[in-house]
């Protein structure tokens, strides 16, 4: 099993992206099969499945309705969203609850072509709150069962959260040695101003001892420093967001050379007021810098869009050529935690897709 592809995926020679353009790229995008290595579970908790879990399980929200929690989407920051992403988790309490979750979220994604999808899962969020762990694990490996008997193949990523402790991690570490076989790998989410990496790097080496993967945020609302700390200290494999890599030009070679994989979330960063619109994201520019960026949704339920719409948007607002979008779909499959078997019979599908559109 490979963690990540350190070769630089090239398009094939037959394929003319020149005539994939206007409706033909935009048939390609939708068809095309598609990678998703950046979702929390918890953000695909859309507000009408959040209210009939909370009344079920007589959890009280602090919004009376549907429309006001939409509402409450208007962010001013990452903080501001986290307050409201919390809230919602509280509905889940059942091993029914996560199963519903995660059943929902793969419908979406196999909508949208997704084939292979690494989602987080914020376990304190719901062990604080006196879920067990199980509870968690046994619903949402559920969803990994049924997930693939529709096609699609959905691997788990626990995520520590950094606001908390280096002890709370460590206790979450530990409690989840038992269900191993359940996740791939262990992350780094939640608030990022004031919690750097290496706030986390003791327990990163130990998660590295036990031979799994590991991945963090770093670089979305915090500095390029915490990119190359989160490189440095906690020796990832990929780089989730990694936008404000744009502001170090050493880093931004670095990245380039060493083909770091950087999980991007253009609609994130804009509903997260990282950029102020679409047409200002660095996504483009970093494409053409040679860093092994990709597209992914995030939190899809609260940021207007899963991962076609992450593709479709920010295609119209940079006017991504087919070229880029093939490079952004094939980073994202050479970026995936499968075997080589398995990436390159995707990367087939990818290429006769984009073979077809161009005919």
């Amino acid at each position: 099993m490979n963690f990540i592809e350190t070769q630089k995926p090239e398009p094939p020679e037959d394929i003319d992206f020149e005539a994939i353009r206007g409706a033909k790229l935009q048939a390609v995008m939708r068809a095309m099969p598609k990678a998703e290595l950046h979702m929390h579970i918890e953000g695909s908790l859309e507000p009408e499945l959040m209210f009939e879990l909370a009344q079920r399980n007589r959890v009280s929200l602090p919004y009376p309705s549907v429309e006001a929690v939409r509402e409450a989407y208007a962010f001013d920051d990452l903080q501001s969203f986290l307050d409201l992403y919390y809230a919602g988790a509280s509905a889940l309490v059942t091993e029914d609850d996560f199963f519903a979750l995660g059943q929902a979220y793969c419908e979406r994604a196999l909508a949208d072509g997704v084939v292979h999808s690494e989602v987080f899962v914020d376990l304190q969020t719901h062990t604080m709150r006196g879920v067990d762990i199980g509870v968690v694990f046994r619903g949402l490996e559920r969803a990994v069962h049924w997930a693939a008997q529709q096609g699609l193949q959905l691997k788990l990523i626990v995520c520590f959260l950094r606001h908390l402790s280096e002890e709370e991690a460590f206790k979450t570490l530990e409690a989840c040695l038992p269900w191993r076989e359940h996740f791939i790998g262990f992350g780094l989410d939640s608030s990022e101003r004031g919690h750097p990496p290496e706030k986390f790097s003791r327990v990163f080496a130990s998660c590295r001892e036990l031979g799994v993967m590991v991945v963090a945020h770093a670089g979305e609302e915090g500095p390029a420093a915490y990119v190359s700390t989160a490189l440095d200290d906690l020796q990832v494999a990929r780089v989730d967001h990694g936008v404000r890599s744009i502001d170090d030009a050493a880093l931004m070679q670095r990245l380039a050379s060493e083909r770091v994989p950087l999980t991007v979330c253009p609609l994130s960063n804009l509903k997260l007021c990282v950029v102020d619109q679409l047409s200002d994201h660095p996504l483009k520019h970093m494409l053409d810098a040679g860093l092994a960026v990709m597209i992914n949704s995030d939190d899809p339920a609260y940021f207007g869009g899963y991962l076609l719409e992450n593709y479709l948007q920010t295609q119209a607002a940079l006017q991504l050529g087919a070229r880029d979008i093939w490079q952004l779909a094939a980073n994202a499959f050479s970026a995936s935690y499968i075997s080589q078997e398995q990436r390159e019979a995707h990367m087939t599908q990818l290429n006769d897709c984009f073979r077809k559109a161009a005919q």
